[in-house]
């Protein structure tokens, strides 16, 4: 019975965020100090094999066959995925994260990471086709979507007001241990 009360609380509590976006308040050796975009003031520890990636923006015109992106959709009006972002991973990078899965960035919003087959210009933005391990999706991207990419980053790129996503796992105290943290440049939020 304690066991099953237990296994009760634990499955009610409020899951665990895996990832923090927001604004960097202060940086203090492997402490970064963020307010996040609902708010709260996070506490991010820098584990010693910490990943720092910069992101920049490019343009729609930047994503080719071939390329391997990450995209967040939503459904769109006509029932085709409207992507609310694009990113273009460098090479390097190829595979990461490959398939597609709901996300947390908006509402009934998917991830899909997946190697472009297809891409048409239309007069409203590009339609892709994007295939992956699993399956493939159709998605449009509009001009008016974000399209980014990754650069390489370091520990001075972290400086007060920059905006970053965070990949997290929360500590016993409440504050978090941090993976990987990708960094706007010039003033860019990343709009994964």
């Amino acid at each position: 019975m304690v066991a099953s009360s237990t296994l009760s609380a634990l499955c009610q509590q409020a899951p665990t965020p895996s990832r923090v976006r927001g604004t960097i308040e202060s940086v203090d050796g492997d402490l970064v100090a963020v307010k996040s975009r609902s708010g709260e003031d996070v506490k991010l520890h820098m584990a010693d094999d910490i990943r720092l990636v910069g992101i920049i923006k490019i343009s729609l015109a930047d994503i080719k066959v071939g390329s391997f992106i990450g995209t967040t959709t939503v459904p769109g009006p006509d029932g085709v995925p409207t992507a609310v972002e694009v990113h273009v991973f460098p090479e390097a990078m190829r595979g990461t994260g490959e398939g597609s899965r709901p996300y947390d960035l908006k509402p009934n919003s998917t991830m899909t990471n997946a190697t472009v087959s297809e891409s048409v210009a239309g007069n409203d933005g590009h339609t892709l086709l994007v295939k992956y391990k699993d399956g493939e999706k159709k998605l449009i991207v509009t001009p008016e979507t974000p399209v980014v990419t990754y650069v390489p980053a370091d520990k001075s790129d972290l400086k007060v007001g920059a905006k970053i996503i965070a990949f997290i796992k929360q500590r016993p105290d409440g504050s978090f241990d941090a993976s990987r943290i990708s960094v706007g440049r010039d003033g860019l939020t990343p709009p994964m």
